[in-house]
């Protein structure tokens, strides 16, 4: 008769090879820098046209160097996606992203540092394949109680339709 004790075994022993795991380890899916840097950033960005304001929700992978998220120019209500590389610098980390436009249209660069609650670099627009227009950004972490409060949402005027007798 066949014993079927290494059949009562094998899915214990196949579990932890097929899915990857080891059994006891754990391994944190944040690192606290990850944790201090990551969130939205607000502030203004001044250069050859005048103050902008923007906002930089940003997420980064200390692990693996990178950087992304979402860089918004809060006066013309434009959105561009940020990746590129997060480096650790003393007490921080260092950016060096793209921005692109509608998923693939390369339309800047944001390179700068990242020091406690506050960000600050150089944002350059690209136009033609070359950087022109540089801004020098700074920017402040938000933090939940300082987030502006929305204006009001009025509802759009409601015109009467004429009734045909």
């Amino acid at each position: 008769m066949v014993s079927n004790v290494p059949v009562r075994l094998l899915p214990a022993v196949l579990l932890p090879a097929l899915t990857g795991c080891a059994l006891g380890a754990f391994i944190s899916p944040t690192t606290p820098l990850e944790r201090a840097v990551n969130g939205t950033y607000e502030g203004i960005g001044v250069g050859g046209t005048g103050r902008v304001p923007y906002r930089l929700v940003l997420s980064v992978q200390e692990r693996e160097g990178k950087a992304s998220g979402v860089m918004t120019n809060l006066e013309s209500r434009k959105a561009y996606a940020v990746s590129g590389k997060f480096q650790r610098v003393q007490g921080g980390g260092g950016l060096d992203v793209g921005l692109f436009e509608e998923g693939n249209k390369y339309r800047g660069t944001l390179r700068g540092q990242i020091q406690g609650n506050k960000f600050s670099g150089v944002l350059r627009t690209v136009l033609l394949g070359r950087e022109l227009l540089g801004y020098n950004v700074t920017l402040d972490k938000q933090t939940g109680e300082a987030m502006p409060a929305q204006a009001p949402v009025t509802p759009a005027p409601v015109t009467p339709v004429p009734t045909v007798p």
